[in-house]
Parts: C-alpha cells; sequence; structure tokens
C-alpha cells in the first residue's frame, strides 16, 4: 500500500481548496527526532480557512475517521500527524517483498498511462586515447541511470557515440606518421587503445617545441574530409586499434550498448541540416562562410556551426544524431551523460535543436570531476587513471583481502571473488557520490569490508545468508506480525516500506547515490538490530518473524546492488 497517497486520500475528503495530488506532494516525513511517519503541513490553508494553521490542524484531527492502516492521527502545532499501524505495515510490507522477491518496486510499463521511450547517451569516448577514471563515472552512471529508468516502466536505449573524427583524432595520427615507424601495438606488447593514446600525448610533447605542428594537424583533417586514401588508410587502422582496446575494457565493465554510433559517419549530413536552415535570423552565414547560431537573444553564447573552410564541429554531427536516433527510436525524451565542463555546449545545442524543430525533451546528465589525491589528470600530458589500471588495481586489492580471510578457497572462486568485489568497490565509492560533485578516488578506501562502501553492502547480504543457513527453519509468511515490535524492527520495516519511494526518486531525479544511501541506511539499521534482537531464538514463532524480516531486507538489498551494476555473493 502507498500510505503516503491514501493519507490525502483520506484528507482530501475534507480539503476541497487543493487536488489530492497536490496535498500528496506537501506529505513529508518528519525528522528523525520526532516520532511520527507522516506529517502534513497546513500553512497552506490558513488563509483560504481563515483560521489559524493549529486550528486548521486541530479541526482536521477531530474530523477524520481513523482507518485501519493509522495507529495514530495528531495534530501538533501548525502539522497534522500521522503514524502507522506497524503490524498492518509488517504484514503489507514484508508479505509484498516475499512474494515478489527480485520483482519488489518494478513497475510494468503496462502499469504506467504514458511510459516513456528514452534515450541515454554515453560515455561517447574520442578514439584517441584510452578510457580513463573520469569515462567510468560517466559509465557507471550512464548505467545506473538506465537500470533504475527501466525498473520504474520505462523503455530504455543504451547508445555509445564513437567521436572518431576531428583535429583531436589527426593529432595521434600525425605522430605516429612521423614517429610510430609502423609498428603496431602487438611489436611494443601493448594493449590496442594504449597504443594509440601514446601518441596523443607524444604530440603535444612535440608540440612544446614546434608549434607548427598544430597547422599540420588541420591540413591532416582537411585531407582526412577530402578523403585522402592514404590518411583514411592510417585513421581506420588507429581508430580499428582504440575500439579493441575500447571493447576489452568494456567486456571488464560489463557494458553493452543497444546500438553504436560512428562521428565519421554522421557528420556530413549535420552539415546538410545546418545549411539548409540558414535564415539570416538564427542561422546566419558570414563574411567568411562560416555559419552561425545567433543565440545570444537567447542569453547564451553564439555558436559556430561550420568553419568557414566548411569543415565540421561537434555541434554538427550532434544535431544530426538528434534527429538518426529520433528515427532509430522514436524517443521521448534523449539523455546525454556528459561532464559539467559542457554544460553550455549543450544549452546551446538543446536550444538550436529547438529552432530547428526538435519537440523531444533533451537533459543534460552533468556530472562532476574525478580527482587522484595529487591532482586533476590530463588526458595531454598523459597524467590520467586508465581504466584498465583502475580495474586492475581493485581487483588486485580485493584478491589481497580474500586472501588474508581464506586459505581453503581454489582459484576460480577466488578470481571470481576478486571480481565481484572489486567491480562493488570501484562502482559503489563512485556512485555514492552527488554526481554533480567533484570527488577524490582512493582505491585502498574503496575495498574496507566497513563503513560507505560496496564490499560493507555485500558483506551484509552474507552475514544474512550465513544466518539463514544456522536453521532449518522454512522461511514463510505465515507468520505473528505483531512479534516485530521492537524499536530497530519497526524501523528496519519502515525502510523496507520506503524502497519503492526512494528507487522512484533516485530514477526520476538521475541520482544513483540516492540508492547508495539508501542501502548504507538499511544497513547501519541492520547492525542495530543485531545489536538488540537475537534473530536465532528458543522462541520458534519470534525466530521465524526475524528469519522472514532478515530474508526480505537481503531481497532489497540484491535488488538495490544489481539497480547499481554490481553483483551479491553469499559468502565472502
Amino acid at each position: 500500500m502507498n500510505y503516503k497517497k491514501q493519507i490525502a486520500v483520506l484528507l482530501s475528503d475534507f480539503i476541497k481548496e487543493i487536488t489530492p495530488q497536490e496535498v500528496e506532494k506537501l506529505i513529508e516525513l518528519p525528522p528523525k527526532d520526532i516520532d511520527f511517519d507522516y506529517s502534513f503541513p497546513v500553512f497552506i490553508l490558513s488563509k483560504v480557512k481563515k483560521k489559524s494553521p493549529q486550528q486548521i490542524a486541530v479541526d482536521l484531527e477531530k474530523k477524520l475517521i481513523k482507518p485501519e492502516f493509522l495507529l495514530k492521527i495528531k495534530a501538533v502545532g501548525p502539522y497534522l500527524n500521522f503514524n502507522i499501524n506497524k503490524t498492518f505495515l509488517a504484514k503489507d510490507v514484508l508479505t509484498n517483498i516475499f512474494n515478489k522477491r527480485e520483482e519488489f518496486g518494478r513497475i510494468e510499463s503496462k502499469e504506467i498511462e504514458h511510459p516513456l521511450k528514452i534515450v541515454v547517451e554515453y560515455p561517447s569516448p574520442n578514439t584517441n586515447k584510452p578510457l580513463h577514471l573520469g569515462i567510468i563515472r560517466n559509465i557507471f552512471i550512464g548505467q545506473s541511470v538506465s537500470n533504475l529508468l527501466r525498473f520504474i516502466g520505462n523503455e530504455i536505449f543504451e547508445v555509445n557515440l564513437y567521436n572518431d573524427r576531428g583535429i583531436h583524432i589527426c593529432k595521434s595520427m600525425l605522430a605516429y606518421q612521423k614517429w610510430g615507424n609502423n609498428k603496431k601495438p602487438e611489436d611494443e606488447n601493448i594493449k590496442s587503445d594504449h597504443f594509440v593514446g601514446k601518441f596523443y600525448v607524444l604530440f603535444n610533447e612535440k608540440l612544446q617545441n614546434d608549434p607548427d605542428l598544430n597547422q599540420e594537424a588541420e591540413d591532416l583533417l582537411h585531407k582526412w574530409e577530402n578523403n585522402d586514401p592514404n590518411i583514411r588508410a592510417i585513421w581506420k587502422m588507429m581508430n580499428t586499434w582504440a575500439k579493441k582496446g575500447f571493447n576489452e575494457s568494456f567486456s571488464k565493465l560489463d557494458v553493452k550498448f543497444d546500438k553504436e554510433y560512428f562521428e565519421s559517419d554522421i557528420y556530413k549530413k549535420g552539415k546538410e541540416i545546418i545549411n539548409t536552415a540558414i535564415d539570416g535570423e538564427n542561422f546566419e552565414q558570414v563574411e567568411n562562410n562560416a555559419v552561425i547560431a545567433r543565440l545570444e537573444k537567447y542569453n547564451l553564447p553564439d555558436k559556430v556551426l561550420l568553419r568557414s573552410d566548411g569543415t565540421s564541429l561537434y555541434v554538427t554531427q550532434d544535431i544530426y544524431l538528434a534527429k538518426k536516433k529520433k528515427e532509430d527510436f522514436n524517443y521521448d525524451k534523449s539523455i546525454y551523460v556528459v561532464g559539467n565542463e559542457q554544460n553550455t555546449y549543450f544549452k546551446q545545442l538543446f536550444k538550436i535543436l529547438e529552432l530547428l524543430g526538435f519537440s523531444e525533451e533533451m537533459f543534460h546528465l552533468n556530472y562532476g570531476m574525478v580527482y587522484l589525491p595529487e591532482g586533476k589528470m590530463k588526458s595531454r600530458e598523459g597524467q590520467t587513471v586508465d581504466a584498465d589500471e583502475i580495474i586492475e588495481e581493485v581487483y588486485n586489492l580485493a584478491k589481497k583481502e580474500i586472501l588474508k580471510r581464506y586459505n581453503d578457497l581454489n582459484e576460480e572462486e577466488i578470481e571470481k571473488r576478486s571480481r565481484i568485489i572489486g567491480q562493488a568497490a570501484l562502482r559503489f565509492y563512485i556512485l555514492k557520490y552527488d554526481p554533480k560533485k567533484d570527488f577524490t578516488y582512493f582505491p585502498d578506501k574503496s575495498l574496507s569490508f566497513e563503513g560507505d562502501t560496496g564490499p560493507y553492502i555485500q558483506y551484509v547480504y552474507a552475514r544474512i545468508q550465513s544466518i539463514i543457513n544456522k536453521t532449518e527453519v522454512e522461511i514463510d509468511i505465515d507468520i505473528d506480525f505483531s512479534l516485530l515490535k521492537h524499536k530497530t524492527e519497526k524501523e528496519l520495516i519502515f525502510n523496507l516500506y520506503q524502497f519503492p519511494e526512494i528507487l522512484k526518486e533516485a530514477a526520476e531525479s538521475y541520482k544513483p547515490h540516492l540508492m547508495c544511501q539508501y542501502l548504507l541506511n538499511l544497513s547501519q539499521h541492520l547492525n542495530s538490530f543485531y545489536v538488540n534482537c537475537q534473530v536465532i531464538t528458543s522462541e520458534i514463532n519470534l525466530q521465524k518473524a526475524r528469519l522472514l524480516l532478515i530474508r526480505c531486507i537481503q531481497i532489497v538489498i540484491k535488488i538495490g546492488l544489481n539497480l547499481l551494476g554490481i553483483e551479491i555473493l553469499k559468502q565472502m
């Protein structure tokens, strides 16, 4: 039962000034030190009812007939407060979770009046360097937001754009032409995307003493756009190396896409859209033949859409790609997962698309920087943490922790647990931060089996399994729910009740860190429960009730971790 909605329905019989939907939005969770489950602030009614908020709250308390699911309705100052009947709540929530298992909280599209088709575009790497820690954050945000949105009934399409052309690509190509000596990645026993990235760094090193290299790279771009066969051959070879390396990294991170796009395939079609849109007002061709979107009247900087020499920019292909994705998926909404350094760019892009007649909703899911303990990462100088290095490091750290604790596991099991725990450490550490915030990444801190980490949540799941394994009592819903009356049991049940609401909020706000916070809060409440309540006890009816409770907690933890892209372990 949605108790918040039911309370709103109850109130709406006596509050005609605002709609039931508005009433529901006003109902809030009181602070933790206040012993009520929900509160309704009556300030909004004071003006229309010509009474003080305190009097309105008292009047409502007297008028309302308490339904079975409520234990208490109490006016306190300008608030009308509600306590849920905890026995009723326990039966409702635990029965629901136990019966639905891992479908608890899921909304089927058929249950929604207008389910949305949403395209989520990420991570959009450049093919001139390997994936790095910032891209890992992009991938984890893109994956988890897609999972969350899908779980609440939307149809999700995950797509990737390879930025495989442009001046940055030409810089790597030029360095390879000059100093690559026709070598291949296998000649140096180096992963293929790292091999390509080495030449991007080399270009920027050489540029310090030879500024003419920039012009040579521009010349190379012209040759590429004019289909010079030799330049195209080098480009194809290096792009193949980059993509091969990316796919290896994607595989380690369990990344799959519904469709992949390549900038090199679509940039010309973007030109066609721009050239047909020139109107002298919103889109103007200036004296040097460059085409500019005039956006100052919309409080945005003007944006060059085509250079004076006719060559394309990022925005050129993004304009066409929006159209192409619409053709491919007929989406209602398109989400771009891109760092916050591109905030202005996406405001410009969305306004340009609007001026071109796009009516679909566009959203820039921006995120902050990931810093290393030694400072900011710099791709041009090679001062980055490669994705592969990070993945390898957390796996090795996880393996060390496992070997400390166990000496009887076979190699296959060690490798399996290292992969699952390492992935949990990395994902949870990154996703626990609000996407908009910067943070510093410390690999060793992410692996702790205590505190706010992924392995800690996995350990909580495994500990529940260990308790369940110690008893032969069959877990079912045929229990006395009134026995779950300890304060910590009530808190846990209310935590479980809140799960669908938190899930929905995390999905609709594109904030997977809310799910991380929820899982940590649930796990901490469970630890308080263990301190105060013995699960395996001689009181068999109480034991059955508590086993059902922890089994339901285990189910919810698994759902939450899976939505974040994290696997569970039954033993740790």
